[in-house]
């Protein structure tokens, strides 16, 4: 678990949220989790059917066929490690946060279609499946923190739920807002943070086909710590962008700035482009350990989704496109 360093705390408590950009992210979000741990009584042991969502039947998600066009250059990371090695800081600073997630509420949920559209609209996740196909995706997931694991998604294409939202000709960008449940999320607690958490990307990247849904993997529905019931997956940028537990679709004209982006955007910026030549300031990007593997490997450009997604920047080279 990571040191929390109490003066960064709070420095950022009196300064505000835009005058603490140098922070580690993990030092922003330790601070106080232990004192805000949920009383509610936690599962003691690993099951990869810990968390039931009632409103999305296993059965839907059983045979799901696989698109074949998304292929991998290593094996699939297994059920077990991509369920209990997670990022979720609304539940932790730590990695093994999968306990706490538990307590998410995912039914019901409603889903917000708003901003710049033709008709806003509030829908619900068991919609989504009726409205759109499935499939299953065996994507590579690229951390900044420089691990990495493969994912056999099940969801659907964004540009789905984009052209369902009909946005209007001026909404440049689609930013996504997930939960807001400080009785839940013990992080969430930390209210000088700027919680909820947003993500941003634009109406180009969002209609690009890689980008998707996800709302299940691994044959079954999402669990609470990968995102249910549904998030985001764009597996050319680093992990931070695929926002999970999404509430909020909002079609805008204006580039907004996204929770780290808030936070720290001089280390985590709008494009966040996986590049293996352009390092972080802590990390090398030049290299990636695969979860449940002993040896780095190379780091592919663009996550070795080049062909994907390389025109979407061929005229946005004055953009810091790999931060």
């Amino acid at each position: 678990m990571t040191h929390i360093n109490s003066e960064i705390i709070s420095r950022a408590t009196k300064a505000g949220l835009t005058k603490h950009a140098t922070m580690n992210r993990r030092q922003a979000l330790a601070g106080g989790l232990a004192l805000a741990a949920a009383s509610t009584p936690l599962p003691t042991a690993f099951s990869e059917d810990t968390h039931v969502n009632p409103g999305m039947p296993p059965e839907v998600f059983a045979s799901v066929p696989r698109n074949s066009v998304y292929t991998l250059d290593r094996p699939l990371t297994s059920n077990k490690l991509v369920t209990t090695y997670n990022n979720f800081f609304e539940f932790g600073s730590h990695k093994k946060i999968w306990k706490a997630a538990q307590q998410l509420p995912l039914n019901p949920w409603p889903v917000r279609i708003n901003g710049l559209v033709k008709t806003a609209r509030t829908i619900d996740p068991s919609d989504l499946l009726e409205m759109f196909t499935l499939e299953e995706r065996w994507l590579r997931h690229r951390c900044v923190e420089t691990w990495s694991m493969a994912v056999p998604w099940i969801g659907f294409p964004l540009k789905s739920l984009v052209d369902f939202a009909e946005p209007l000709e001026h909404a440049k960008y689609l930013k996504m807002t997930s939960f807001l449940m400080p009785k839940i999320a013990p992080g969430q607690r930390q209210h000088w943070l700027p919680w909820p958490y947003t993500e941003s990307i634009t109406i180009a990247e969002a209609k690009n086909p890689l980008a998707m849904i996800a709302m299940g993997m691994f044959k079954k529905p999402l669990p609470p710590q990968n995102g249910a019931p549904l998030r985001l997956v764009i597996p050319w940028k680093y992990g931070f962008k695929s926002i999970k537990s999404i509430q909020e679709f909002s079609f805008v004209a204006d580039r907004p700035k996204s929770f780290w982006e808030e936070l720290a955007g001089e280390e985590y910026g709008f494009w966040a482009n996986v590049n293996p030549h352009v390092a972080h300031p802590r990390w090398s990007q030049q290299t990636e350990k695969p979860l449940g593997t002993k040896a780095p490997i190379a780091t592919l450009m663009y996550n070795g989704y080049t062909e994907f997604v390389a025109s979407l920047y061929k005229d946005l080279q004055h953009e810091k496109l790999y931060r």
